[in-house]
């Protein structure tokens, strides 16, 4: 079943004449009618445009011609990228007239990659959500589970990736959506420093304020696929405001301290949640790595200032983009709006003097934490949750969090400071539900960052895979 292979599996068999390209889609196009029906991850799937261009891959092997690092394998776009020729709805009917002239970089690079773009997947509407529903084709489902969420807001690659349905996707990330997904679908994702991977092309338009919280981002099943995937998708774009000529570089793991974060402060996770970043700091210490706790007090203020750059800023917007066609809406791009929309007074002093607020806090963390060292941190506070649900038990005493306030917590302050941070499942609840933890670093350290990735899943072991 080629389908199940990894990423740098499914590379060589190619390169080598052991596998067409051919074989390779139509085995997860097989996939995606087994599985979809179940989990209903994809907006499109581009079948003739995929045969197509695997022909392409094949005649190019028979001509001998140097192949592309990505040549043939099938990945997905989130609904938030444009596609040349195609709508990008972002998850709402109301930009179905939206039809894209051109590629967004990111995609243009996979596609010069070699790589096929099999299918758009779902999103929330607007991205405003962390549970991947919409008007268009409704809510996707957890794979390990269709009455659990598969996250958002890149749910529905997430879930498609874990399904075998292609090998890895391009999704985005402003406040875990790279990110929390792949924690509850059991697969890799990355949330680079912004400009890294460049974002032109996205929608919502990632640019100053709130492009300092929103990146594009590779997501897949194992560190090593991830890692391709960024070398690829990595460098300079002009047109994306927070681009910079960044080349590719080696990791660096002499004298690297991982500093650990069970929870942040005084908010509570789920026992899953904290056994499985336990588990992760053993793993490094037993790899030599010096870990240390982590003190999240000095920046304690940093997720409501994400509050106000992420929601308060963007809701305005939102409410200026639907107003007239409420009904229209799904409830996924109008939650975050309907809490704020009696409070849409944020001047531009209170802005200004958020983003002032930010600087300092990033300024004296990043100055702590230097080149060399690292955190190890929950991806949220809880295990995917039950469709729409909002309050979540984190213990045996009826102790709650809710997501807005509190599980986040552990998610944000790294949008916030535009930090890279990559997500790695670690174990499994009670339940057969994935765990994720993710590991922190300074800005552009992506290299060091994917390297201890692969470290731990190598020192891991294999991780439970859907049937």
């Amino acid at each position: 079943m080629p389908h199940r292979m990894s990423l740098a599996q499914m590379r060589d068999l190619i390169a080598h004449r052991q596998l067409s390209a051919s074989e390779l889609i139509e085995s997860h196009l097989r996939q995606i009618e087994r599985v979809n029906p179940s989990i209903n991850a994809f907006i499109q799937v581009y079948e003739e445009d995929a045969r197509r261009a695997a022909r392409e891959v094949e005649a190019a092997v028979a001509r001998g011609e140097a192949l592309g690092p990505l040549a043939g394998i099938p990945v997905s776009v989130k609904d938030a990228f444009d596609l040349a020729g195609q709508v990008t709805f972002c998850g709402s009917k109301l930009r179905a007239a939206e039809h894209a002239a051109t590629d967004a970089t990111a995609v243009r690079r996979l596609r010069e990659a070699g790589a096929i773009v099999l299918a758009k997947t779902s999103c929330p509407e607007f991205l405003f959500n962390w549970d991947t529903d919409n008007h268009l084709i409704g809510r996707t489902n957890n794979p390990w589970n269709p009455e659990l969420t598969a996250g958002g807001s890149s749910g529905g690659d997430a879930a498609a990736i874990a399904s075998f349905c292609v090998s890895g996707g391009l999704g985005s990330d402003g406040g875990g959506s790279i990110r929390v997904p792949a924690h509850f679908c059991g697969i890799c994702g990355l949330k680079p420093t912004p400009g890294r991977v460049p974002a032109t092309g996205h929608w919502p338009v990632i640019a100053h304020p709130g492009g300092l919280l929103g990146v594009a981002g590779p997501m897949a099943r194992s560190a090593a696929d991830l890692r391709i995937l960024f070398e690829v998708l990595a460098g300079h774009d002009p047109r994306d405001p927070f681009s910079v000529p960044m080349p590719l570089r080696g990791p660096i793991l002499n004298e690297v301290r991982v500093a650990v974060m069970e929870q942040f402060n005084e908010i509570p996770v789920q026992p899953a949640i904290r056994n499985a970043v336990r588990r992760c700091g053993d793993l490094l210490a037993a790899m030599g790595f010096l870990t240390e706790p982590f003190d999240a007090e000095p920046i304690a203020a940093a997720p409501a200032l994400w509050w106000t750059l992420f929601a308060e800023a963007n809701a305005p917007l939102i409410g200026a983009l639907i107003r007239g066609r409420e009904a229209e809406c799904h409830w996924t791009g109008t939650e975050i709006y309907n809490r704020l929309k009696d409070e849409l007074a944020l001047s531009a002093r209170r802005l200004i003097e958020v983003l002032m607020e930010r600087d300092r806090l990033r300024g004296e963390l990043l100055a702590w934490m230097g080149s060399r060292t690292l955190i190890l941190a929950p991806v949220i506070g809880v295990t995917a949750w039950k469709h729409g649900e909002r309050k979540f038990t984190v213990g045996s005493g009826g102790a709650s969090i809710e997501l807005f306030t509190d599980a986040l917590a552990c998610t944000v302050p790294w949008n916030l400071f535009g930090m890279p941070s990559v997500a790695i499942p670690m174990t499994m609840t009670e339940n057969g539900i994935p765990v994720g933890v993710q590991i922190v670093g300074p800005p552009y350290s992506e290299e060091t960052l994917l390297e201890v990735a692969v470290r731990i899943e190598e020192a891991r072991g294999a991780f439970p895979r859907l049937a």
